[in-house]
């Protein structure tokens, strides 16, 4: 029983300490999951069948906003433009436009992708329960008792069928069916008010905006990624002073100055502690010197004895970012 107990303990602390332990902010750029879209970057988008809250003008909004390093990444086909072609050719525009009419509104307005979509109607489920609650049966509250009180769950949902054409091809380049949904709670006892059908709808419409848009963009994701603490060799005073203060200014964000005592660790211990190796591949890779990371990582990776996490993890994150930034620059470039 107390081994089991002096187990946890150890677990614990080793768990709150690997949470203290120092990280830093990577920013990285990755392609579009939708790749052809790169190739027919001046879309339209058509009035969506059914289109109740708005989401064609939402997903045109979003867009239209889209910027890569302070670039525009889509150009858009004005949508009077588009209304103006439809109603003098008379094409009908029944929601989900098909590849023949879209290679024909296509070469009119000018646009290389049309994307259209059909909206469903919202929904609405309203169930009902019971939630225990307790409470005082006297004043000095030395009893309690036990009750239950009726509560409302509330489930609202949207469905939008959305489908992206490539004029010059006449194809679909891709089509999804989205239908998100949210569930609000209500009892007798709270002062929480359930939300309306309408209201919900819009914010959902925004989410298959947002979603689908994402889609179709390269985007920035952060994450973090753990430093190294604890020398992995016998460090002198000195040497430990050295990874302190470089960790140091780490945290303050000054890189150079880092990377300075960094360097001079990894003299001060005749390049043969995977350490500062490790801690210079992260700066890098936080500059986006991915391929600088690469040989700081190797490095670390060719004095490593024992396997070490994050410098297993580290080896095989850093190629899977010289990939994505690649087909991104490719994207970009389309």
């Amino acid at each position: 029983m107390k081994k089991t107990f002096l187990l946890s303990i150890v677990a614990l602390l080793a768990y709150l300490l690997s949470g203290c332990t120092q990280k830093v902010n990577v920013r990285a750029l990755e392609p579009a999951q939708v790749d052809r879209v790169a190739s027919t970057k001046k879309i339209a988008v058509s009035d969506f069948k059914n289109d109740a809250f708005g989401l064609s003008s939402k997903i045109e909004v979003k867009l239209s906003n889209v910027k890569i390093d302070n670039k525009k990444y889509f150009t858009m086909v004005s949508r009077k433009d588009f209304k103006k072609i439809i109603q003098e050719q008379r094409f009908q525009n029944s929601g989900l436009i098909d590849p023949k009419t879209a290679v024909n509104i296509g070469e009119l307005v000018g646009a290389q992708a049309i994307i259209s979509g059909d909206v469903g109607r919202a929904s609405m489920q309203d169930t009902y329960f019971y939630e225990p609650r307790v409470r005082c049966a006297d004043k000095k509250c030395k009893k309690f008792e036990y009750y239950n009180v009726r509560c409302k769950k509330r489930l609202i949902g949207l469905s939008a069928e959305l489908r992206i054409v490539d004029v010059t091809k006449g194809d679909i380049i891709y089509a999804q069916t989205m239908n998100p949904h949210s569930v609000y709670k209500h009892c007798v006892d709270d002062s929480r008010v359930l939300p309306s059908k309408e209201i919900v709808a819009q914010q959902l419409a925004n989410t298959i905006a947002n979603s689908f848009v994402y889609k179709l963009t390269p985007h920035y994701r952060t994450f973090q990624v753990s430093l190294l603490e604890e020398p992995d060799l016998d460090y002198t005073d000195a040497q430990e002073k050295l990874l302190k203060v470089s960790l140091e200014y780490i945290k303050q964000g000054r890189y150079d100055k880092a990377e300075n005592f960094l360097i001079q660790l990894i003299d001060a211990t005749d390049s043969q502690s995977y350490l500062p190796f490790y801690n210079l591949g992260v700066i890098a890779e936080a500059r986006g010197k991915y391929d600088e990371a690469k040989e700081y990582y190797a490095q670390a990776d060719n004095l490593m004895v024992e396997p070490v996490q994050e410098i297993n993890e580290a080896v095989q994150r850093i190629q899977t970012l010289i990939e994505k930034r690649k087909h991104t620059r490719e994207q970009l470039s389309r």
